[in-house]
């Protein structure tokens, strides 16, 4: 047998690139890691509090593909507006009956669709689907006043029963999927609940958010309440098991009485996607404050998808209020920048479970992602590609449970902050956050008091910086950094927890 140096030579760089990326990863994180036994082990902090286990996060909670619908109605492009066709279509299929929880795709053929006006889906089991986000395939362009082109806008019944109890740990640290209750009479395996916290005095002054004053006018960080859903796993004596864990802490010093109250919702709409085209706007170079194109908004729903869609040149592109839903294969692109230092958010992400899969974005002066206030996670960016001027920021007002993982923003910035006095007083935005093997140009991690936030195995910059508008003011503790420009293995934190949770079929399932 003849072996060729050119077959030697192929052999020797395929092992040392296969060297090169283990030793790539080869770094271990103190917080989370493989053990011995190849499972995650995870570091806590002295309060117990720890990394969260992510993977709930997604369509159905996370490792389930998402379903190609069969299609009832097809359409293809006529002159003029067709938003009226669309609609029809959308509204026929939406009166079909449910079988197996779907009633069937409205298929737009490959062509070029001018809308007026949004295109509203208001009924579970309805999915929108074009022929392709290519050239060749399906694209919407929207035309008329400014509007958003495709939404989901569901708002379910939320009736809170008299089945009422409340914590009894003096601290449930964030993380955990237990807690103990003064009584579990009631309260069966299965129940939706609600974890109430109201905002107190004590833990606005604890927070440093007392006192937020701009141009002369006290601002208002958060208040009323903090509410998280969730459903029951087990119950074993007076202890109560949530099926995906809590992304905030409890500390009865701050947060007082902390309710758990049983709930049943009614009118929620579930199995809508929206897939498989493109949507053009024109170039907007505006403010966020004038009117303006968006792409997508989604929400009030559970089990929902947005997936394989191009966006151009709108503003606050796509929104997402719902749970447990993906976004997968999103891309979006602007020929000109927004206008003003007040910046859109291309991705909202304020739901629960959400995750962004293999996002891509491509412009300047914007929020590549952002959240809303009150917001209690997981929620889960994975894989995404932000080229431009913009940032990765969780935006205001105290959401809890981010993971922002192997995410690039090679010309902007990721950044886990106060945002103090900006805006209408957005004070701490975020808390419990995780940037795992990232790589930006900048990174701002600051520690939220009684919190904190990680950057662990990110590559770049990494800046220290006090509250904004307050330069005299000390530099403000900064989160756990971990591994910094040494990548950490395993490569995917959500992917591993996924898999650990599931199974090897759950990454196939999404992907991976």
């Amino acid at each position: 047998m003849k072996i060729s140096y050119t077959h030697v030579a192929k052999c020797c760089l395929s092992a040392i690139v296969a060297i090169l990326f283990v030793n790539a990863y080869a770094q271990k994180s103190e917080w989370v890691y493989p053990g011995a036994d190849g499972k995650l082990v995870y570091k806590a902090l002295p309060t117990g509090d720890r990394i969260m286990d992510f993977s709930d996060a997604g369509y159905m909670g996370g490792g389930v593909a998402i379903p190609n619908v069969p299609v009832k109605v097809t359409l293809s492009a006529i002159d003029g507006d067709n938003a009226p066709a669309i609609q029809e279509a959308i509204d026929k299929v939406a009166k079909m009956p449910l079988i197996d929880g779907f009633r069937g795709a409205v298929l737009l053929n490959a062509g070029q669709y001018s809308c007026s006006k949004t295109l509203n889906i208001t009924a579970s089991g309805v999915v929108l689907r074009g022929s392709g986000m290519g050239d060749n395939g399906t694209i919407v362009y929207m035309t008329g006043d400014p509007h958003v082109c495709v939404a989901v806008r569901v708002k379910p019944t939320i009736t809170v029963t008299d089945t009422k109890t409340s914590f009894t740990d003096a601290y449930v640290p964030s993380g955990t999927k237990t807690f103990s209750v003064a009584s579990i009479s009631g309260f069966t395996v299965g129940d939706a609940i609600q974890i109430v916290r109201t905002v107190t005095p004590q833990w606005l002054a604890f927070m440093g958010m007392d006192n937020l004053v701009r141009d002369g006018k006290k601002e208002t960080w958060v208040n009323g309440d903090i509410i998280t859903e969730r459903v029951i796993e087990k119950i074993s004596g007076n202890s109560i098991r949530v099926t995906v864990p809590l992304t905030d802490s409890y500390d009865v010093k701050y947060a007082g009485t902390v309710t758990v109250q049983k709930i049943t919702v009614s009118n929620e709409q579930s199995q809508i996607g929206v897939e498989n085209f493109r949507i053009v706007s024109p170039a907007q170079s505006v403010t966020i404050t004038q009117g303006h194109n968006s792409g997508i908004n989604m929400g009030g729903i559970s089990d929902g998808w947005i997936r394989n869609v191009e966006i151009h040149n709108t503003v606050n592109s796509v929104s997402i209020t719902g749970k447990r839903i993906t976004v997968d294969n999103l891309n979006l692109l602007h020929d000109v920048p927004t206008l003003g230092s007040a910046k859109p958010a291309d991705l909202n992400g304020s739901g629960s479970q959400i995750l962004f899969n293999k996002c891509t974005i491509k412009g300047d002066n914007v929020f590549y992602f952002a959240t809303g206030a009150k917001v209690s996670g997981p929620i889960v960016l994975l894989n995404c590609i932000f080229k431009g001027g913009g940032w990765i920021q969780p935006h205001q007002r105290w959401a809890t449970g981010l993971l922002v993982d192997n995410c690039q923003v090679p010309d902007g910035g990721l950044e886990f902050m106060n945002r103090g006095e900006m805006g209408s007083g957005h004070g701490w935005a975020i808390g419990w956050a995780v940037a795992w093997n990232c790589t930006c140009k900048n990174f701002l991690n600051q520690m939220p008091p009684g919190a904190q936030n990680w950057l662990i195995g990110c590559k770049g910059s990494v800046e220290h910086k006090p509250a904004p508008f307050e330069k005299t003011n000390p530099i403000l503790p900064d989160g756990i950094i971990d591994s910094q420009d040494k990548p950490v293995t395993p490569q995917s934190l959500y992917l591993t927890q996924l898999k650990e949770r599931l199974s090897p079929q759950a990454l196939k399932n999404i992907g991976y």
